[in-house]
């Protein structure tokens, strides 16, 4: 009977060709079957620290600004939203 500790899973991956014949040559410099190799790579990469999530930016990015000289002085008159995109489409 099998023990679930030895027992292998049969499985298929598609490889990019650069990606396979890398992993070929460097079985064979160490001397050791592709399938070990893969093994010990899959093993290695699941105890790895984990890598920060690209989407993920550690602080928000700062929006840009553009200094125009003094501020404007509006009046309280001019500050409604149709004025000001009047004054703002020029």
């Amino acid at each position: 009977m099998l023990s679930h500790k030895n027992a292998n899973m049969r499985t298929s991956l598609d490889l990019p060709d650069p990606l396979f014949r890398h992993l070929k040559v460097r079985a064979a410099l160490e001397g050791r079957s592709l399938r070990d190799l893969v093994v010990s790579l899959v093993e290695r990469g699941l105890v790895a620290q984990p890598l920060e999530s690209p989407q993920a930016p550690a602080e928000p990015a700062e929006p840009p600004s553009v200094r125009l000289g003094s501020p404007m002085a509006l009046a309280p008159d001019r500050l409604s939203n149709a004025s000001l995109s009047e004054l703002l489409d020029g």
